[in-house]
């Protein structure tokens, strides 16, 4: 094993007892004002140092992108999370995706759904976009929830409201028009907790 220096053994200490207190790894910047290192590039030597030793791994571009690979830490929690199953809205097939903590936060109740064509009915998602949601039936007014429209057998999103025995989902354009129905003619499927956008890859060349 590569013996590691006292400097590399606080920054183990350091990152171990970051990931304990806040349940995610710390950023290099987190790291350096946490140790007062001068610069970047020697929290990435240290860091270089631990992953050879195999104390941990590191995920390239991603900003917590640190795991510990510690004896008794198979569910560390820079382990990245997974999503159960990336279900494609309109389609048979199922997916697996992982986000890390740095994007969401640790909850085993997650879900998504991939956007394909007119599935959603409003502007919030666009062709492709990834929908992340927290699966729960009960959701507060305001919040950006999945909704299934029992008579059209449609999912839509928008901001909910209950109000006035109906249920107004409001889109995030305000100059659009917002669905309307009865309670009984939808489904809550779960609140929005992130959406992966999907980049055009033809408007990036102008």
């Amino acid at each position: 094993m590569i013996k590691i220096s006292n400097k590399q053994e606080r920054m183990l200490a350091f990152i171990e007892g970051f990931v304990e207190k806040n349940g995610y790894p710390p950023t290099y910047e987190e790291i350096r004002e946490g140790l007062e290192i001068s610069t970047k590039s020697l929290v990435d030597y240290h860091l270089s140092v631990l992953e050879n030793a195999d104390f941990i791994t590191r995920i390239p571009n991603t900003p917590r992108g640190l795991r510990l690979k510690s004896e008794g830490q198979p569910q560390s929690p820079l382990q990245p999370e997974q999503s159960p199953v990336v279900t494609t809205v309109g389609f048979d097939d199922q997916q697996i995706i992982e986000l890390t903590y740095d994007f969401v936060t640790n909850n085993n109740n997650l879900y998504a759904l991939k956007i394909n064509g007119n599935s959603l009915l409003n502007d919030f998602v666009a062709e492709g976009d990834i929908v992340i949601l927290q699966r729960q039936a009960q959701v507060q007014n305001g919040e950006v929830v999945a909704v299934k429209l029992l008579p059209q057998n449609l999912i839509s999103l928008g901001k909910y409201y209950r109000e006035n025995g109906h249920v107004r989902l409001a889109p995030a354009d305000t100059g659009l028009k917002a669905v309307v129905v009865a309670p009984e003619a939808l489904e809550v499927q779960g609140k929005v907790v992130a959406i992966i956008r999907q980049v055009d890859q033809d408007s990036t060349k102008n």
